[in-house]
């Protein structure tokens, strides 16, 4: 394999022990295939000491840049700070838990190059996970290949490959890592690749993460997916369920009315409108139908307020 530059992001979170023995291993197969590196550790307000073994290791090695958050703020914090200062013609993320494996850097690396990818996701076909974790993912990753439409296996795996413009025109924040690729794809990066890669047991701590990031994965999902689709049209989407919920009233409101003036006519028992159960429906689906409605105007103002040139991506440009 030609020189090319990487960037290698790692989000850290109380991995004091297994930041070196990480760190040498990645050295050993990046020297191995003369691979020019950069190695970028988040450190995402660890309380051991994660920061004091990462500043120690990068005063000896000028390729590994540290940086420290004061709290607590997530993985995806973690890393966009890297996506920010990555330099690399290739991107790769890895989890410090020691449990990716960085042999498989090198194939990442060419599947990006070679076939013209803009993403590679890690599949961790065989897992070193309880039962506890492994069916719930299994579910999660299922219900998000057919919501998002992208054919992944494991959207949650922390090793994946990306190509610089990817990461460089996207934007992950809360908890959105788990859909970088779906994010990906609504910003027109649609190259998505999978490969089969060796997830390793635990060697050092604990995990990280329990069962509240599959209830928080389902409603992130709900919210990455609206706000790809919707964002730039909100209307679509407020005027549309606006639309029906006010004709249905309206309609609802005409057979109210048309019926009472129909008994009259005929001088049959009548009641009151008020004494209607469907006129109080009536009443709510028009009011629910002129809020959502009034949601979509007020959102389409604020987004051409806050409209900005570089809002689209030019993939090329025939002159400079």
């Amino acid at each position: 394999m030609k020189d090319k530059n990487l960037s290698i992001v790692i989000p850290v979170y109380n991995e004091e022990e297994s930041i070196p023995e990480l760190l040498e291993w990645i050295f050993r197969v990046v020297d191995a295939h003369k691979i020019s590196t950069e190695i970028l550790l988040i450190d995402d307000g660890s309380t051991d000491t994660s920061w004091s073994v990462i500043t120690a290791i990068a005063k000896k090695d000028p390729r590994v840049v540290g940086f420290k958050f004061n709290r607590n703020y997530g993985k995806s914090a973690a890393l966009q700070t890297g996506f920010d200062h990555a330099t690399g013609e290739v991107i790769i993320t890895m989890d410090a838990d020691m449990q990716d494996s960085p042999d498989e850097i090198p194939a990442l690396m060419e599947m990006i190059l070679s076939a013209n990818l803009h993403i590679v996701s890690g599949w961790k076909r065989k897992r070193h996970d309880p039962i506890s974790k492994t069916i719930p993912s299994k579910f999660f990753n299922w219900v998000t290949r057919k919501v998002s439409g992208i054919n992944l296996h494991d959207f949650n795996c922390g090793l994946k490959a990306y190509h610089h413009d990817v990461v460089k025109n996207i934007h992950v924040y809360g908890e959105m890592h788990r859909y970088i690729p779906l994010i990906a794809k609504w910003n027109g990066f649609n190259r998505i690749g999978e490969k089969v890669v060796e997830h390793r047991a635990r060697k050092y701590g604990s995990t990280k993460y329990g069962m509240k990031r599959f209830i928080t994965g389902f409603l992130d999902l709900l919210s990455v997916t609206f706000v790809s689709r919707f964002r730039k049209n909100p209307m679509h989407f407020f005027g549309v369920f606006g639309s029906l919920s006010f004709i249905g009233g309206f309609f609802i409101t005409i057979w109210i009315i048309a019926e009472k003036l129909y008994r009259q006519y005929y001088h049959m028992e009548r009641r009151d409108v008020v004494d209607q159960p469907l006129f109080f429906l009536a009443l709510v689906a028009l009011i629910v139908g002129m809020q959502l409605f009034l949601a979509g105007f007020i959102a389409e103002m604020m987004i051409q307020v806050n409209q900005r040139k570089g809002d689209y991506l030019i993939s090329e440009k025939t002159k400079d």
